[in-house]
């Protein structure tokens, strides 16, 4: 019998590389398809997308959000424990709570959305309307029927430290889902002639066909492979765990998880019911504009802070059960190690892509969207956002691993505060100074996130005693490489041009620049020997192995 390979268990680094290619995967996918996807809609279907999938984001993270690596770590400490049977009923009941927390916020999602429409658009007429945002939320609102059951899946996997299936499954999700999408929306506009709100419904309905696809996925990789789950790697006399106590462990482990990804709902949600109203009441947009700005915000510019955050995802989901097995086996030297190390990997990734779409944010936005007077500012400017998420939630991932639940609030909701005292005081502050009045709205969002990224910072060194020099030595060194890597890419700018109303002409100028910029920025990293400091010698000369 054929060896599955896929499912081979996986180390922190191979983990990690694992669950960031295919997260890498999925959000590439989620940022092509927005090209033909915005040709089709354009800008108001954009916002109305954009109101209909951050309420979906807002309630999916009361749902279910924080139960998947709830069940990651549970199974892994009960794994490590040998308490293998309780490892099973904890996936049992982890699926029908998530069961049943869906259906609830669905009927929640139906119910109520007339009101949370209007709370949204208030009396502000001309764009879309209060019945049109109403149906497309109740359509997105059926993905929590199948969405909060998929993610037990994955967190059982995850558990297990199975990393490929959970990666293959969120890219089988967003195959499915970017294909109804486009086609959907192609057959709703041009064939049928059907309106822009059917349209839009017709596309968020995509979430759930890709999650059931995910599903089916799932379950069948599980079938096959009993056996692999039931191995044991201890022969104990396992105590008896009831399942009362498997309840509370899983909200006790899912709440803090679940109070960061609402936390951060709330950031969207902020934007969402004071943007499009602040830029009609304050800054003297029309109501077009104003759903213009807000659909780059929330959808058409966001979709690149995707890069920032796969990036950090694929660190985290891999750290998370290992850390787990670190805390129960107390071994103190190896969390130092992963945590130093995933701050490490992350740093090193995600600030030159940042600066580098930053830089390139003209030739990208036309690429993918067009020509756009809003546009290219919005995404120079809100990639950053990005750049700060990723951080902030590395280190309160870890805060909660660490079970420093009081922190991880006073950081969470630090920032929520700042967001809703900043955003329309900064849109009106920075229109009062003629800069773009929604580079107040993204400076508020980098404060109060950055804010909460330094009180995590604070706590790790302070508390927990985690030796962060070797960070810090490596930051700077990644911004001296980042630095030299854009004034090389600046020189070039004045020989070379950086834009062209020809897509194809820009896609030749990002591959260019992007080649020029990975090749020194790979290459000071190399000869200063940051990327054995970060890597270490055995996973680099194990990566030159692989390529010959």
């Amino acid at each position: 019998m054929k060896k599955d390979t896929i499912m081979n268990k996986n180390s922190f680094l191979n983990g990690a590389l694992i669950t960031t290619i295919g997260i890498i995967i999925t959000k590439s996918l989620g940022m092509i398809y927005v090209i033909p996807f915005h040709s089709l809609i354009g800008e108001e279907g954009g916002a109305l997308y954009g109101y209909a999938y951050t309420v979906y984001t807002f309630i999916i993270s009361l749902s279910s959000a924080g139960i998947p690596l709830s069940i990651s770590r549970i199974v892994s400490e009960y794994q490590t424990l040998g308490y293998y049977n309780a490892k099973k009923r904890a996936f049992i009941l982890g699926k029908r709570i998530s069961l049943l927390l869906g259906i609830f916020f669905f009927l929640i999602m139906i119910i109520f959305s007339p009101l949370i429409a209007k709370s949204i658009l208030g009396n502000i007429s001309g764009g879309n309307t209060i019945r049109d945002v109403s149906f497309v939320i109740r359509v997105i609102s059926s993905a929590l029927l199948v969405v909060p059951v998929l993610s037990i899946y994955r967190g059982y996997f995850e558990g297990h430290r199975f990393m490929t299936p959970p990666s293959i499954s969120q890219v089988i999700e967003q195959l499915f889902r970017v294909l109804i999408i486009l086609i959907g929306s192609f057959i709703s506009l041009k064939i049928f002639k059907f309106n822009l709100s059917t349209t839009i419904g017709i596309a968020l309905f995509g979430t759930v066909i890709g999650a059931f696809m995910s599903y089916i996925y799932l379950v069948d990789k599980m079938f096959k492979n009993k056996s692999k789950f039931n191995d044991k790697i201890r022969p104990v006399n396992e105590p008896i765990v009831t399942d009362k106590t498997i309840i509370k462990k899983i909200f006790f482990y899912a709440f803090p998880f679940i109070m960061i990804d609402f936390g951060k709902a709330l950031y969207n949600y902020i934007d969402m019911v004071t943007v499009v109203k602040g830029l009609v009441n304050y800054a003297e947009y029309n109501i077009k504009d104003a759903e213009a700005v807000y659909s780059m915000l929330s959808t058409w510019a966001a979709k690149f802070n995707m890069i920032a955050l796969s990036l950090s995802s694929g660190v985290i989901v891999s750290l998370v059960p290992i850390l787990s097995e670190s805390i129960v086996k107390k071994d103190y030297d190896e969390i130092n190690k992963k945590i130093i190390q995933a701050l490490n990997v992350l740093l090193f990734l995600t600030i030159p892509i940042t600066l580098g779409v930053s830089f390139l944010s003209k030739p990208i936005w036309m690429l993918f969207y067009g020509e756009s007077i809003y546009g290219p500012s919005v995404l120079s400017y809100n990639i950053f956002v990005g750049l700060f998420i990723s951080l902030f939630t590395s280190l309160v991932t870890t805060l909660m691993a660490l079970k420093d639940y009081r922190a991880v609030f006073i950081s969470l909701f630090t920032g929520v505060i700042l967001k809703m005292l900043l955003n329309v005081t900064l849109l009106i502050t920075f229109n009062s100074m003629s800069f773009p009045p929604y580079y107040g709205v993204i400076t508020s969002t980098i404060i109060s996130y950055f804010v909460s990224y330094i009180i995590c910072m604070v706590v790790l060194k302070v508390k927990y005693k985690i030796t962060l020099e070797d960070t810090v030595k490596n930051f700077v060194d990644v911004m001296c490489a980042s630095v030299l890597m854009f004034i090389v890419l600046f020189i070039l700018r004045l020989f070379i041009p950086i834009y062209s109303v020809s897509r194809i002409n820009n896609v030749l100028i990002i591959l260019f620049y992007a080649f020029i910029g990975t090749l020194i920025y790979f290459a000071y990293s190399y000869y200063s020997g940051m990327l054995y400091n970060i890597f270490g010698d055995r996973f680099i000369n194990l990566l030159k192995r692989k390529k010959k």
